[in-house]
């Protein structure tokens, strides 16, 4: 089953924390910290396996979770690290921040690997606090938090050419000619309800071609199958917008037309800037004077655009050979790179740009200070010894918290608060 949408909830691996511990052995008194360093979490790193075309695997599992690093162990053994955590993806496949919306990775082109979430780093054991006044710290650093994400994955497909139109004109036709695809075809309305990619091969080398399911008016506000539609649209360089130019189902090819730009430029006006070239489509279902009259009108409307209009026919293949070279030679005049989603939303540095602090004067001579900077320091500070307490001081000046205090009217012997601990303010 094709599925090309899926919400994720994903989660790296904790930081193992380091350990306290001391030497302890026969003849040797007053051995010294031998506390290990915690482990490494494991990273949340998303993976192209070009063997998949799909997000249905996603459907039955949602929830992704690294292991934790090991804490760390005495005889200054090293916690093991956490397994990074592998996740596969079809090429294509968009990853999407869900609170926000915006791009965090875009799985094409070289990028077929990457780390979305690291994983917390590990701790240090108190072997690492010892100096020449402090012999025997009792304290470690606790490994470094989880991080964890909900983020939503489209699968946008990867294709030179798109074949846009409304449904029933013919382009699954026009598709199971011109490649070696399959599509389903019936003389009904979304018929196509999924991508379908096939391979164009021409003297001197082809493209890849999608007919992307049928589009109708209103799409651009999701309408009918409205952005299932239009998301695989937005790699391609080409369009072959295909017209039922015989109008078999009453409706005028110039308005279809029309209709259809009118939505992709609703959807995104980059879309119109890219090279399209009109296929008049079932002109055997007409008589030569007919079809050459309603192709006439179809040119003068949009040829003064500099949009080609050929005449075919996807069932005898008329046109066909004379559209495709056309095709060709439009790509080679585009540009080469393909479309890629540029990132917009990177989870290691808007995760530490959160890591705020408050300043707050709840009552005269009273100053709070806390939020989720402060809790970090917390996390890996042990305030009752004085190499603690003097790195607390050292991280307050440096953050700019002191500052904040002074703008906030702080004097000499004012208290601040830090939760459940009060410290008498002096410069």
């Amino acid at each position: 089953m094709f599925a090309d949408k899926a919400k994720i909830w994903i989660k790296s691996g904790k930081g193992g924390d380091g350990h306290v511990s001391f030497r302890r052995e026969l003849f040797v008194p007053d051995g010294g910290p031998d506390g290990g360093d915690g482990g490494r979490g494991g990273d949340i790193i998303f993976e192209v396996d070009k063997g998949l075309n799909t997000l249905y695997d996603f459907r039955h599992t949602r929830k992704y979770a690294a292991p934790s690093g090991e804490d760390g162990k005495k005889r200054r053994c090293h916690g093991a690290d956490g397994k990074d955590l592998v996740i596969k993806v079809p090429e294509g496949t968009v990853v999407y921040d869900d609170a926000t919306g915006k791009v965090i990775t875009d799985m094409s082109g070289d990028n077929v690997r990457e780390v979305i979430l690291k994983g917390g780093k590990g701790g240090l054991g108190n072997m690492n606090f010892a100096t020449a006044t402090m012999q025997a710290p009792k304290y470690a650093q606790p490994g470094q938090p989880a991080k964890e994400l909900c983020v939503r994955l489209e699968l946008k497909v990867i294709a030179d050419v798109g074949l846009i139109g409304f449904p029933n004109v013919g382009k699954s036709t026009i598709l199971s000619r011109v490649t070696n695809a399959r599509p389903k075809i019936a003389n009904y309305h979304f018929t196509t309800l999924t991508p379908n990619l096939g391979v164009v091969d021409l003297e001197g080398g082809g493209f890849v071609i999608a007919d992307i399911p049928g589009l109708v008016e209103g799409a651009s506000e999701g309408i009918g199958l409205g952005h299932e539609f239009l998301r695989h649209i937005e790699r391609t360089k080409v369009f072959i917008h295909v017209v039922d130019a015989a109008g078999l189902e009453g409706r005028d090819p110039i308005a279809d037309i029309r209709t259809i730009n009118g939505e992709l430029s609703a959807y995104s006006p980059d879309l119109l800037k890219r090279p399209q070239v009109i296929a008049a489509n079932k002109v055997d279902a007409m008589t030569q004077e007919e079809a050459d009259f309603v192709v006439q009108q179809i040119r003068e409307e949009f040829e003064k655009d500099g949009v080609e209009v050929f005449p075919i026919s996807a069932v005898s293949g008329k046109g066909i050979r004379q559209l495709l070279y056309h095709v060709k030679d439009l790509l080679r005049r585009t540009e080469p790179e393909p479309f890629r989603f540029q990132r917009e939303y990177d989870p290691a540095v808007d995760e530490g740009s959160r890591l705020s602090y408050t300043v707050e004067n709840p009552e005269p001579h009273v100053y709070t200070i806390g939020g989720p900077r402060i809790d970090k320091m917390l996390g890996y500070t042990n305030l009752d010894s004085e190499k603690g307490f003097a790195f607390f001081q050292r991280f307050l000046k440096e953050s700019g918290v002191l500052d904040e205090l002074e703008k906030a009217g702080i004097e000499e012997g004012d208290t601040v608060r830090l939760y459940d601990m009060e410290f008498e303010y002096y410069r």
